[in-house]
């Protein structure tokens, strides 16, 4: 040992962390999501849209609310009355069931709730408009 190695000794070499080998998901692998809300939260998607005042929080905050309450009014049943008022709204009165009709009327009372709670802070908000998405 000489003096440079007495008065400046080398700091130990840090300990390399074991290698864990990444597994690659397989393509129906979902992510799992606890909770009552489970499956009602990854049938859709929300989104503000057309909103003049791009504040990611106010916008954020807006969607979990319309969420919330489109959750609350439907249930498990938000794609299923989606998919019904789509149905009705594009199709002929003979070509619908009576379940189809009652889901609609559904929808359109929930996305009016939702839609009231969504914009209950942002203000001026006469072009923005909540877009629902089925996954």
């Amino acid at each position: 040992m000489n003096q440079a190695e007495l008065f400046y000794p080398e700091a130990p070499a840090p300990a390399r962390p074991a290698i864990v080998p990444r597994v690659a998901p397989t393509p129906d692998a979902r992510p799992q999501v606890e909770g009552p809300e489970a499956e009602s939260r990854c049938a859709y998607t929300v989104r503000l849209t057309d909103y003049p005042y791009p504040s990611a929080d106010a916008v954020k905050v807006s969607e979990q609310r319309f969420r919330r309450e489109l959750d609350r009014q439907l249930g498990d049943d938000v794609a299923r009355s989606l998919r019904a008022y789509r149905n009705v709204t594009e199709s002929s009165e003979g070509d619908l069931t009576k379940e189809e009709v009652a889901l609609a009327s559904r929808w359109a009372k929930a996305y009016e709730a939702a839609r009231t709670a969504g914009f209950r802070d942002l203000g001026d908000t006469d072009e923005a408009h909540f877009e629902v998405r089925p996954i």
